[in-house]
């Protein structure tokens, strides 16, 4: 009988794991639940591959969510307070969108705020997601960075205070939504941890045009119909405000899509 003797080592927690695991553990308190709709997208596909300007799918996602939830004020609120519970709703869109970003040699996960997406042109919106990704880290996630460098039962409380807070602040800090999608690597992660009350994500498109869309969403605030009709109404204004803007983008002089 062999008797395997493993040698193990333990090294501290990788750069940036400390945010992640702290919102995944604030996650465990939130009822989160997934819905799923299966979106033809096939016209706003061939409207972005005519577009002059590169328009990627995130930046897409990101406006026409936040469309929808400009109609939808459940889509801004979330529960506040702790004794006294209550709903707080947010008169302006933040979106957080999640980034894989490589820093000394590690792949990190970042969170990028993106303000007022719906009344952002398409090619501005992308140019801000361009930024996220090619500038220096210590640049633009300088608030994240700073947040993992206080101690953790800090950084948890700091969170938690601005998970509950109705204060301005908690728009900007948390955001109202998050969009989060492993489709440039021909794979879904439909169920994520989130502190927002919904998180968008989809998957590949298919050979048909097909796309896999889900939110998250906080069962405290929503329920399954409000989710899934919302989604009804992402796919509409898909098929319609964003193919069209996306038919009307036109490159500046010496620019073309890549």
């Amino acid at each position: 009988m062999n008797h395997l003797r493993p040698t193990i080592t333990t090294s501290p927690l990788p750069a940036g794991r400390g945010c992640v695991n702290d919102i995944a553990t604030l996650a465990l308190d939130i009822p989160l639940f997934p819905v799923d709709r299966l979106m033809w997208l096939d016209a706003v596909a061939a409207a972005r591959r005519a577009a002059e300007v590169r328009i990627g799918w995130a930046a897409i996602f990101l406006k026409a969510y936040a469309l929808v939830a400009g109609e939808t004020p459940a889509l801004r609120s979330w529960l506040a307070g702790r004794f006294r519970q209550r709903l707080a709703t947010s008169s302006e869109n933040m979106a957080v969108l999640a980034i894989n970003r490589g820093d000394g040699g590690d792949d990190r996960l970042f969170f990028a705020r993106l303000a007022r997406p719906e009344a952002t042109p398409l090619p501005l919106l992308q140019e801000s997601i361009d930024q996220f990704l090619t500038r220096p880290v210590d640049e633009v996630f300088k608030r994240q960075l700073q947040l993992e460098g206080v101690p953790g039962w800090l950084r948890r409380t700091i969170l938690r205070w601005n998970m509950r807070s109705t204060s301005p602040k908690r728009v900007t800090r948390i955001g109202t939504f998050t969009l989060s999608t492993l489709a440039g690597f021909s794979a879904t992660n439909r169920f994520h941890p989130t502190i927002c009350t919904t998180s968008l994500s989809y998957g590949p498109l298919d050979g048909d045009g097909r796309c896999l869309v889900t939110v998250i969403a906080d069962h405290r605030v929503l329920d399954g119909v409000a989710v899934a009709k919302s989604l009804a109404r992402l796919e509409e204004v898909l098929a319609t405000r964003i193919a069209t803007e996306l038919r009307n983008v036109r490159a500046a002089p010496g620019e073309a899509a890549a």
